[in-house]
């Protein structure tokens, strides 16, 4: 299990506070219904063992800040409902430089809103591309002066450092952080629990395929969906996906066209281009590899689709991934 501490401080925003930890829970349900290890191991932690949230709310049951974090653990720092207030106080001052002398030996650390102002000023972001709230950039270039900072993201990845926008944005960086552990078929499955289909990816203006035709609430065709993306190398007939969608193929291409915007088979091979993709960036695999392991039946067909909705050819269009959309953090 992974270690995640996640910071309480007084005024914390309740909303980037359960928006980046309740999504890490509904993982760790997921992962279970698979039959799979729990990976996170969540944990509160703060300067006081209570915090008044931005609603008036008290946070209760805040472990003390240990002395020292395993090096696989996360370290999640949320905002504050008032940064320019709350982080005046001894106690702010105090949680910086906790963040400075044992925050650094998290190998991941994720900031939500402002909490990126008390990343920076811990010396997090030196040398960084970062962002935050956009009424919060001014602050966070005075709070990170050696930093990058890069105004309308919704988070941005550099390194070991992820931070984000803020309030919703947090259930952004949460998915893609699952999706780095459990793939996209996990993130899927809480954004699908949470209802939050059509999730954003960073500074990448185009949804992934993993994610885009996916903002609706039919059963059928989210059962389809989740089986290619569990498996899509293998096999997808028409037929093979109206059987495990439980109903017709031809009721299964219509509930796709209403509730997808797509035919079954182009959602398919939309899912392969985006393997296809991943297995190309940085990669020195050969296109005829790289169209078996995606599920193209070869290489011209790869080509062919590439061309038709990307444009170019597979190796031409490799780029590396854009900060906060499939780049991995490293610390």
């Amino acid at each position: 299990m992974i270690p995640v501490y996640v910071v309480i401080l007084e005024g914390v925003m309740l909303l980037d506070l359960s928006g980046i930890a309740e999504p890490l829970r509904l993982a760790n349900e997921w992962a279970v219904s698979q039959r799979r290890p729990r990976p996170f191991d969540l944990r509160f932690v703060g300067p006081e063992p209570s915090a008044r949230s931005s609603l008036g709310v008290a946070v209760a049951g805040v472990e003390p800040l240990p002395e020292a974090l395993p090096p696989s653990s996360w370290l999640v720092v949320p905002g504050t409902g008032r940064s320019r207030r709350d982080y005046q106080t001894e106690t702010a001052r105090k949680l910086v430089r906790w963040l400075a002398q044992v925050g650094e030996q998290a190998e991941r650390r994720l900031t939500v809103c402002s909490g990126a102002l008390l990343a920076g000023r811990a010396g997090w972001l030196a040398g960084r591309e970062c962002t935050s709230h956009h009424e919060l950039i001014d602050a966070l270039r005075e709070a990170a002066p050696g930093a990058k900072v890069l105004g309308n993201r919704i988070f941005v990845v550099d390194g070991g450092v992820a931070t984000s926008a803020g309030i919703t944005a947090g259930i952004d960086l949460a998915l893609w952080a699952i999706g780095e552990v459990l793939g996209p078929a996990g993130a899927l499955a809480v954004a699908r629990e949470m209802v939050v289909f059509a999730r954003r990816a960073g500074a990448d203006p185009q949804l992934s395929a993993w994610l885009a035709n996916r903002n609706h609430v039919h059963p059928a065709v989210h059962r389809i969906q989740d089986a290619i993306a569990h498996a899509p190398a293998e096999d997808w007939p028409l037929p093979r996906m109206a059987k495990v969608a439980h109903v017709g193929a031809r009721h299964l291409t219509r509930l796709f066209a209403e509730h997808a915007g797509v035919t079954p088979l182009i959602y398919l091979q939309r899912i392969r281009l985006d393997v296809a993709r991943a297995l190309l960036d940085g990669s020195e695999s050969s296109v005829d590899t790289v169209a078996a392991a995606s599920g193209f039946s070869s290489a011209h067909q790869l080509r062919r689709a590439w061309r038709r909705e990307l444009g170019g050819t597979p190796r031409r269009s490799v780029t590396p991934s854009a900060p906060g959309s499939r780049a991995r953090m490293r610390p």
